[in-house]
Parts: C-alpha cells; sequence; structure tokens
C-alpha cells in the first residue's frame, strides 16, 4: 500500500527521502510527493505516475534541507492524480498518511461547517485540517487529539511548516518502524524496515496506537496514552545489500534464486537433526496445552493460503490433529465456534495483511490461543499473536511472493513435527529422518536452478495462450493454485489451479488444443493417478508440461518435461513450487510486464 518516508539529520533530506521511497516501491504506488523545509517555509513537490518523475521534477529545484517527509500513494479514495498526492497540507500542518479514515465523510462534514475548505478527493485531507483545528503550538497534542477521533487504521507524520524543528508520526493497524542512528545524529520513521537500511539497522517498533517525536535531539516515544516511555532498539541483521538487486535484473528472479540460503536462514538454530531435535523457543507456553488441542484453524490471504493448505497437510500427518484452511477476509464472516482448545494460526509474510489481522483479533476475542507465522520482526500481527515464530527469510522486495512462502512452509513443517512430538505421536527417529532429508532441500533446488534455460524455453512456448490449467494431488495440490497465482499475477495470463481428481467434474471441458496444462507428479502415493489424468488431458488436445522426478518414465502424451530431484513426497512442494515461480517468471518476462510491480496490486495489503 501507500509508503511513508520522514527523514530528519545531518544530511541531505532531499536524497534521503527519495532513497526511503525508491526502497517502498515494491509497495505498489500511482502517485509520490515530498516536504522540505525551503527557506522559511516548506515546498510540496508532487507527481503521478512513477517515481523517477518526482525525481525529475526535484532535480530542477535546489533544495537543501536536513528534514522533511515523503510519499508513494496508492489509490484508495479518489483517482491518481497530483492533487489527490500527498503530502496534503491545512495551513501550517503538512501530513502524509497510509491507511483508511472510514468516518472521514462525518468528518469532513463537521469541518466544512467550521469554514474548512477542500480541493481533493482525498480522506487524509481530512487528517490535515482536523489536526489544524486542533493545533495550539503543541504539533504532538494536536496530532494526539485528532487521532482519538479518527476510526480506521494509519500511520502518519506530520510537521509544522512555520517550525520545522520535527516530525511527529503515529500508528494504528499500519505498520510504521523508526530508523535510529543516535551516532550520526539520523532519524528516520519509515512504511517498512529496507526503506532505512542505507542509513541504519536498529529501529524502534512503534506500538499500535504509539505515537513519537524525532527532531535533532532524537527520538522520543509515547505509548498510546500519550506517556514517555523507554525506547526498545531492535537490531536488524539485514544487510543493505539484502535489499538490493545483486546484480539480477528484478527482484523476483533474486528472491527466487536466494531460497537455499534463505531455507537454511529459516531452519538455522530451530534444529539438531541426528537427534531428532526442534527448538521452538517461542512456543513454549504452549507446550503444556499441546495434548488439550482438539483441532487447528490456519488463517491467511494469497500465497500465504497456499502455504497453509500444505501445513494442513503436514499437521494432521505429523500430528494427528483435524485442521482447518480459511480465507482471512471468508473467516471475518463465519460464526466459527472457538475456544482454549482450539489455535489458530495466523500466516503473513508482511505481518501487516488487514484481514489476517483482523481474524487474529477475532479469534483471540472468541477464546482461542493465536500463533504467527511472519517475516517481520515487530508487526502487528507477530506483536498481537500469543505465539509468533519468525521465517528470518530477510527482505521481500518483489510484489509476487516467492521466498516467503518456501520459508512459511519450512516453519508449518517444523511446528506440525514439533507439535506430534509434544502430543507423543510422533518420534525421534522420525523427525530425525525428515529434517535429514530437509537438509538436502537446498542442494535439490540448486540443480533446479541449472535447469533454468529449460524452464525458460517452455514458459516462453506458450506464452500466447489465453488460459492455463494447473493440476495435482495430495501436497502438491496446494502448489496448482500457487502455480497458477504466480502466473497470473505477474504475466496476466489467466490461470487456474485444482486437484486433477476434479477435472471429470468441469474443468476437461474447457480443454483444447490452446489450453495448457501444467500437472506436477513428483515420485509419491499418487504419481499413477496423477499421470492417468496426463492421458486424460492429452486425450483432449491440450499440451502438458510435466513436472516429474528426474528417473521417472513419463507418459508419452507429455508436450514438454520439466525434471526435479527426488525427495520424499511432503518435501517434493519446495521444489515444484520454485519450478512454478521460475515459469511465470520468464512467461512474464518474454510479454515483457514489470514482474516486481505488477499492475494493480501491492506488496503488504494493509487495507481491507
Amino acid at each position: 500500500m501507500c509508503g511513508i518516508v520522514g527523514y530528519f539529520g545531518k544530511k541531505d533530506a532531499v536524497k534521503a527521502l527519495l532513497d526511503g521511497l525508491s526502497r517502498l516501491e515494491y509497495r505498489g504506488y500511482d502517485s509520490a510527493g515530498v516536504a522540505i523545509p525551503d527557506g522559511d517555509s516548506v515546498s510540496i513537490i508532487r507527481t503521478v505516475g512513477k517515481l523517477e518523475n518526482l525525481k525529475a521534477a526535484l532535480s530542477t529545484k535546489n533544495i537543501k534541507a536536513n528534514m522533511g517527509i515523503g510519499h508513494t500513494r496508492w489509490a484508495t479514495h479518489g483517482r491518481p492524480s497530483e492533487i489527490n498526492a500527498h503530502p496534503h497540507r491545512s495551513g501550517s500542518i503538512v501530513l502524509v498518511h497510509n491507511g483508511i479514515v472510514e468516518n472521514y465523510i462525518e468528518l469532513k462534514e463537521s469541518l466544512e461547517e467550521s469554514g474548512y475548505s477542500f480541493i481533493s478527493d482525498t480522506d487524509t485531507e481530512v487528517l490535515a485540517h482536523l489536526i489544524r483545528s486542533l493545533y495550539r503550538g503543541d504539533l504532538f497534542s494536536a496530532l494526539r487529539d485528532a487521532v482519538s477521533k479518527v476510526r480506521g487504521s494509519y500511520a502518519i507524520a506530520v510537521i509544522d511548516a512555520d517550525k520545522r524543528d520535527r516530525i511527529v508520526v503515529t500508528r494504528r493497524d499500519v505498520p510504521l518502524v523508526l530508523g535510529v542512528d543516535d551516532i550520526n545524529g539520523e532519524y528516520i520513521a519509515a512504511s517498512d524496515i529496507p526503506a532505512a537500511l542505507n542509513i541504519t539497522r536498529d529501529f524502534i517498533m512503534l506500538e499500535d496506537g504509539g505515537f513519537a517525536q524525532i527532531s535533532a535531539d532524537g527520538v522520543t516515544e509515547y505509548n498510546p496514552a500519550g506517556e514517555i516511555i523507554q525506547k526498545k532498539i531492535t537490531h536488524i541483521d539485514w544487510d543493505p545489500v539484502m535489499a538490493e538487486k545483486d546484480g539480477y535484473p528484478d527482484f523476483m528472479l533474486k528472491e527466487i534464486n536466494e531460497q537455499p540460503r534463505t531455507l537454511m536462514d529459516t531452519l538455522r538454530g530451530k534444529i539438531i537433526p541426528d537427534e531428532g531435535k526442534i527448538y521452538l523457543g517461542e512456543l513454549e507456553g504452549l507446550k503444556s496445552k499441546a495434548g488439550e488441542l482438539e483441532r487447528i484453524v490456519i488463517v491467511a490471504c494469497g500465497t500465504s493460503l497456499h502455504s497453509g493448505m500444505i501445513g494442513k497437510l503436514y499437521i494432521e500427518s505429523y500430528a494427528i490433529l483435524p485442521v482447518e484452511v480459511d480465507i482471512a477476509s471468508e473467516f471475518l464472516q463465519r460464526s466459527l465456534p472457538l475456544s482454549d482448545k482450539v489455535l489458530v494460526i495466523c500466516i503473513s509474510q508482511s505481518g501487516e495483511t488487514a484481514d489476517t489481522k483482523q481474524a487474529l483479533r477475532l479469534a483471540k476475542k472468541r477464546g482461542a490461543k493465536v500463533a504467527a507465522i511472519c517475516n517481520v520482526l515487530g508487526s502487528a500481527i507477530a506483536s498481537e499473536a500469543d505465539y509468533c515464530i519468525y521465517t528470518h527469510a530477510g527482505p521481500e522486495i518483489s510484489v509476487a511472493s516467492t521466498k516467503a512462502f518456501t520459508s512459511q512452509t519450512i516453519v508449518l513443517l517444523l511446528f506440525s513435527l514439533w507439535l506430534g512430538e509434544q502430543r507423543d505421536v510422533l518420534g525421534k527417529k522420525a523427525i530425525s529422518e525428515i529434517l535429514n532429508d530437509l537438509l538436502h532441500i537446498p542442494d535439490k533446488l540448486k540443480a533446479i536452478f541449472a535447469d533454468q534455460e529449460n524452464i525458460k524455453s517452455i514458459a516462453l512456448k506458450y506464452i500466447h495462450a489465453p488460459s492455463f490449467l494447473f493440476i495435482a494431488r495430495h501436497y502438491n495440490y496446494p502448489i496448482a493454485f500457487e502455480g497458477a497465482l504466480k502466473l497470473k499475477e505477474i504475466s496476466y495470463i489467466h490461470a487456474e489451479g485444482y486437484c486433477s481428481g476434479e477435472l471429470k467434474h468441469g474443468p476437461i471441458a474447457l480443454l483444447s488444443d490452446n489450453f495448457p496444462v501444467m500437472v506436477y507428479a513428483p515420485a509419491g502415493t499418487v504419481k499413477d493417478k496423477v499421470f492417468s489424468a496426463i492421458e486424460e488431458v492429452q486425450a483432449r488436445g491440450a499440451s502438458v508440461i510435466a513436472v516429474i522426478s528426474e528417473d521417472a518414465i513419463p507418459p508419452s502424451q507429455c508436450s514438454d518435461i520439466i525434471r526435479i530431484p527426488e525427495t520424499r513426497e511432503e518435501l517434493s512442494v519446495l521444489l515444484t513450487v520454485v519450478v512454478s515461480q521460475l515459469f511465470a517468471y520468464y512467461a512474464a518476462k518474454g510479454l515483457n510486464r514489470d514482474v516486481d510491480k505488477p499492475r494493480n496490486l501491492a506488496k503488504s495489503v494493509t487495507v481491507e
């Protein structure tokens, strides 16, 4: 969604803001702007379209300043235009905002009655006028009083154009972090950690409903009651280079190829394979309750939902517990009975996904315990859950999630093994065998990367097909969903995922000679059943792209074959999904799509 950057320091604020906004481009945006002190006032420069347009506009000006705020907008209220772009101003109050003001019409009508005029179509302009109406010389108090009247979600950074001595920020249900470098006197507020990595790796994770003031004296943090609190600094081990392309043409290809390393990063410190030991210290409080659990509900959206579908199979196999998987937005509509004997697992790469966050709160309200699987330290979902396991996948910049999926899947596998042991249904010998096989996955992934040219040539062969079908069974059934999602979201080719057993119940009617089908059939208990589905597909004239184990003899009907190293069936998803990612990537590149920032999408979906 929208990206916020606020800088206060001793260096060029224009450069700091543009650098930070560039690192937030992955969130998706349609316009951008900055507010920077210029002489005795503040200049606001806003442009529509790519960030390069804002950079070009700023290059014609000679503004030197040590502070300012910037924004990349993803339209919610009002079309993309310069007048709707942020920052917004009311008198001396200048601000940027990410989120939704749900009661903006009510507030707008009240402000109009008080004489305030509106020039944009946004809900954000309400905030600027509201803060101005409450401002009595203390910007912090005005902001605090203003948000007390607001319903909705927000991250706000605001300055006083007349004083220009501080940036005041707050957040509710929307991410905002504070980068701190006390030694060099540089401070940065941002929607996500990568925006500040070129300045610092020390961060304050602003609590939900909290406030902070950034000035030449440093950062002062306040709790929701407005009381000063002791700053808690979190050190992030991400190298700034991790958030750059590192020689790859796109973040997506870089992140796909990082997976052998990120999988090991996810496992690091969590396992002793030969002893069959799994350490999930984050779940210490769940140990005594593990035997009392009656069922598990997994809640997520998009790619995280597909990892949750695999997690269901893991938990049912290894912990012998029934598991439901629910789309977060639908979970909110259900009257699902919950209790303290139900564990709800919320999965979110960013930890800020709006529907998943609301589902977490609903689950807790109904008495369930909640565990989170997240990648971002201090995120809302991670902070509000009873237990949280971090994936440690590093920054994921491309909008289409890749390495987050494989890391989430591994965490779900570890959790299911851990839970099986706690419930006395799985022994250490079985755990040891699975863990040792898991450690071979990074090398098997490298074998797939060595076959990229083959995957690329097959993908390019089919880029003009109007539709695709992805089919599989059992553990790879969710990969059919994920493969279809990856292809449609970055190439814009229509694609659907199905269980191959469902072919005869409708989808087979679609098949023709211009309807390619990708079939996942690695070695395992359902391979022969999936091979039978290949024959059904080919008999209807459709081209078959078969993803099979390296030693398998494929049906003669396959048009194209992608081979993967053999592994145990439940781990094959970590290989087939990477084939899917590469296939989608090369198809999109063949169509000249922007793979890192596909149209209409944003990285962190922080509004419902």
